[in-house]
């Protein structure tokens, strides 16, 4: 056995591929190849002597040594983390930090928290992925993403959420089109998010509940394209109040009276339980303090 050649990098690998699951994945997190991935693997086996993985056809799953190894270094490598942390403090911070958030989320309060972010990590690289929740929590499991602002319950084993609170939805058209409904038109297009959105099965209740003929309905899965098409006058919307506050503001959009009520819709913060790396611990917590209508207080 020749522990003297076996290297950080090695073991950070391993806990990757424990992880993620796969070694796909785990070159994916590391920024590098999956052969080059295999080939540590292979190293880290030769060095130490033993059998880590059991080559089952194309699927691997770690032996009883490996898992071994992977509980005993887990908690060495999380406090050599911390201790080098613990000497520059996490202005010293570097690595890569994927966030996704769905749109409404990315508008409501992404802006300010990468931003204040930034200031207090300079050296930890962001990369920002806007995308629909569904999509979000699936690059969440697979390791493609770190952090998740997302809209709507997450309920899933693999990982833990903090709610940052809700946004309100409201019925908006332009004020032509405003008029024209409280005028007694009900034959005006209407438009909701569309089905993979979580947020779609309420908003096609509250219209099932309006006057508004549902021949009428649209669908649209870009909540910005949607208040677009309302400021030009192109139908009646339901739409996030962040999203829709300039406009409102402005007059461009007015608020439509006598319309079902809308329940608000509740955001959440989520990474991977099995994540403990002292960056990532730190920057859930700052966006477990969030709150989208309170500005961030840390």
């Amino acid at each position: 056995m020749s522990i003297s050649r076996v290297s950080l990098y090695h073991l950070e690998t391993l806990l990757w591929i424990d992880r993620l699951g796969t070694f796909s994945a785990a070159a994916e997190r590391l920024n590098t190849t999956q052969p080059a991935v295999s080939a540590r693997m292979r190293e880290l086996e030769q060095r130490l002597g033993t059998r880590l993985f059991r080559r089952d056809g194309r699927t691997m799953s770690l032996t009883a040594a490996g898992r071994k190894l992977v509980r005993d270094c887990d908690p060495l490598l999380r406090d050599m983390q911390v201790a080098l942390l613990g000497s520059g403090g996490f202005a010293e911070a570097s690595g890569v930090v994927r966030i996704g958030a769905g749109e409404i989320a990315a508008a409501s309060c992404l802006p300010a928290f990468v931003a204040d972010l930034k200031a207090d990590m300079p050296n930890v690289g962001l990369e920002i992925e806007i995308d629909l929740t569904a999509n979000l929590i699936q690059q969440l499991l697979t390791g493609r993403t770190d952090i998740a602002f997302a809209a709507g319950p997450i309920a899933h084993p693999a990982l833990k959420t903090q709610p940052i609170g809700e946004v309100a939805l409201m019925w908006l058209a332009s004020p032509a089109v405003a008029a024209a409904f409280a005028a007694g038109e009900a034959q005006l297009p209407v438009w909701s998010l569309a089905s993979h959105s979580p947020i779609h099965g309420r908003m096609r209740d509250a219209i099932e509940a309006s006057r508004i003929a549902q021949e009428s309905l649209n669908l649209c899965n870009n909540a910005r394209t949607m208040i677009d098409i309302a400021k030009a006058g192109g139908g009646v919307g339901i739409f996030p109040e962040p999203m829709a506050r300039a406009e409102v503001a402005a007059g461009a959009l007015v608020e439509l009276s006598d319309m079902p009520v809308l329940a608000p819709v509740a955001f959440h913060v989520a990474m991977r339980v099995s994540d403990s790396e002292p960056v990532l611990a730190r920057i859930f917590e700052r966006a477990a303090l969030l709150s989208l209508s309170v500005p961030p207080q840390f």
